[in-house]
């Protein structure tokens, strides 16, 4: 988010939310059918410093929408800043940025079971054994590395930058960066950083296609005059084998790809689409944003839908637009504030 943007809306936040009570609500819950399928929960960064971070849950069979699953479970708030959330032996675990921990709660209920403390500012989390998991982490060049069994820090991987999104293959975890131009390569075994792989700058999400290669997306920076790029890596060599660089001044990032793993999605203003097999990049969006702030994107495994998230002020409550495959809208709702991520039931 453009920071001047971003201190703005602090300020309108203040002026909005300063007054609400941060008491528990101690009323019953109401009834809510977090079983089954056709769940999409919606992850909600809600306002930096507020302590407003939200989870969604959004009904396909229905179209119904709970804003806060969390609060309407545990009669607390979620947190400060929610940043993403992994389905991991029937528990989702919730990550919190700016309140320095992962929330646990159960997959059946959404009722919490535990915290995970300690951390600096989390990003993401991966399970790597029943036992064992890697949480990166923006500010602490580091990626923590979590005893599950007692949901505690037991080590940690000295990096030179930050970490962002992981993805495991191979018994390797490769790793995101939003401040440099690598990719790490971590061993799962030893848990030491084993290699790193040259992309472009600031790589931020990645993903697997059904061919067994990864795809990471490199958001760039035009004030340092690096370009953006779509790379596409050798998972069992750790090389790069081909890639797209953006013209001019882009900014893409929140990759993703279809159902099945041979179209990927990413957001650049627009939301834009384009083969693995494809010799170049888009040149006419799939979903025209120019009226939005699109913010987060996901894509239905099951059902190829896409779904885009709309920041709108980064103040008021977010819109969630869903379409099907040709990219006509089905039905769009309101989460809580600044949606992001997408979970699909």
């Amino acid at each position: 988010m453009n920071k001047s943007i971003y201190f703005i809306a602090i300020l309108f936040s203040a002026l909005l939310f300063g007054c609400k009570s941060d008491k528990p609500d101690d009323s019953p819950s109401p009834v809510i059918n977090i079983g089954g399928a056709g769940k999409v929960y919606i992850t909600c960064e809600g306002n930096y410093q507020f302590g407003n971070a939200k989870v969604s849950l959004y009904d396909k069979n229905d179209s119904t929408v709970v804003e806060d699953i969390y609060q309407q479970v545990n009669h607390t708030p979620l947190g400060d800043v929610c940043q993403s959330m992994t389905l991991f032996n029937n528990r989702y675990y919730i990550v919190l940025n700016n309140s320095s921990k992962i929330v646990v709660v159960n997959a059946a209920s959404f009722v919490k079971e535990a915290e995970i403390t300690g951390f600096n500012s989390p990003r993401y989390f991966v399970p790597i054994t029943n036992n064992k998991a890697y949480v990166s982490d923006i500010y602490a060049n580091c990626i923590y590395v979590v005893n599950l069994s007692d949901n505690t820090i037991t080590s940690t991987i000295p990096l030179s930058h930050d970490s962002q999104q992981m993805v495991m293959m191979y018994g390797k975890v490769f790793v995101t960066s939003m401040y440099s131009d690598k990719i790490i390569v971590v061993n799962t075994t030893t848990d030491q950083v084993s290699d790193s792989i040259t992309v472009a700058w600031a790589p931020g999400s990645v993903c697997q296609d059904k061919n067994g290669a990864l795809w990471v997306m490199c958001s760039g920076d035009s004030l340092l005059n690096k370009s953006s790029a779509l790379v596409q890596i050798n998972p069992l060599s750790n090389s790069v084998i081909k890639s797209f660089t953006f013209s001019g001044n882009h900014a893409p990032w929140r990759l993703c790809m279809n159902a099945q793993n041979d179209t990927l999605y990413y957001l650049d203003r627009n939301v834009y689409r384009m083969s693995i097999y494809d010799a170049q990049l888009p040149v006419d969006a799939f979903i025209n944003g120019s009226a939005n702030l699109f913010y987060g994107l996901g894509v239905d495994p099951l059902l190829n839908e896409v779904y885009v998230a709309d920041a709108v002020d980064y103040i008021q409550q977010g819109v969630v637009y869903r379409y099907n495959t040709d990219g006509a809208l089905l039905h769009q709702f309101r989460t809580g504030n600044i949606p992001s991520g997408f979970y699909f039931q």
